[in-house]
């Protein structure tokens, strides 16, 4: 293969005209890895069409992008594209109305660990969630391994990617969901009334919600813990919550 083509693979796509050619296409990218310094040429056509896109950019070293292309010319720029289509918070909404179901969401609030949010859709589509939320930063997306780990879940559920969570939660407010956020000083989980429309926040493992997402919750719901460990696996947590959900849905 020839030092300077282009190449890609399931979701890596590296080269300056293949990562312009991706965006001029319209397909979904998670982000755009650039080169720190490379700002020469058509790398300031890339940055710009991302911006333009509101497509996140990453500033990483020359060594990390050799590392992932396996030493391939990237001539200082590769992209990560999805590995399913995205769905809007509005299309999440519809197809509840469409089920004749008041709307149960998880939203994921720095889950950065692409296993866990495939252990977390897997855990949704099983316990009937009709959409996952996620934030454009900070949190893993639609990439291969989640749609590995998802097994298969991924192809069922919908999930939106929105620019700000906490101004979504405020949207969801008005629609009358309520919003709850698992957080170790919430009331217990098993007590806690989940009729009605309902979205569970999920927070990662080290930082838990964020301040200011947790600010706009109308509850916080909790595990009580017995172990020396205070904290669960966020996939687990989740998949736990979810499942009363489901049991107060089904009247169990």
């Amino acid at each position: 293969m020839p030092k300077d083509e282009n190449i890609t693979n399931d979701n890596l796509i590296i080269g300056r005209n293949a990562v312009l050619e991706l965006l001029k296409s319209g397909r979904e990218v998670e982000n755009i890895l650039v080169a720190k310094g490379e700002r020469e040429g058509s790398i300031n056509r890339i940055i710009a069409m991302c911006r333009e896109k509101g497509i996140v950019i990453k500033n990483v070293d020359r060594k990390k992008l050799d590392f992932i292309s396996g030493n391939a010319n990237h001539q200082g720029v590769a992209a990560n594209v999805s590995a399913h289509s995205y769905s809007t918070v509005e299309e999440i909404l519809e197809y509840a109305k469409s089920q004749d179901e008041q709307p149960f969401i998880i939203i994921c609030d720095g889950i950065e660990d692409s296993r866990n949010l495939g252990a977390i859709i897997r855990s949704a589509e099983a316990c009937g969630a009709h959409g996952i939320i996620i934030p454009k930063r900070r949190n893993a997306g639609l990439n291969f391994t989640v749609s590995k780990t998802s097994c298969g879940a991924l192809e069922y559920m919908r999930v939106a990617r929105v620019s700000n969570l906490a101004s979504t939660i405020d949207d969801l407010k008005k629609k009358n969901i309520w919003v709850y956020c698992a957080d170790m000083d919430g009331q217990t989980w098993c007590k806690t009334d989940f009729s009605g429309g309902c979205a569970l926040v999920v927070g990662s493992e080290g930082n838990g919600v964020g301040r200011l997402v947790k600010e706009r919750c109308d509850a916080a719901v909790s595990l009580p813990m017995r172990g020396k460990v205070n904290s669960l696996n966020a996939s687990v947590a989740a998949g736990i919550i979810m499942y009363e959900v489901t049991k107060q849905r089904l009247g169990l």
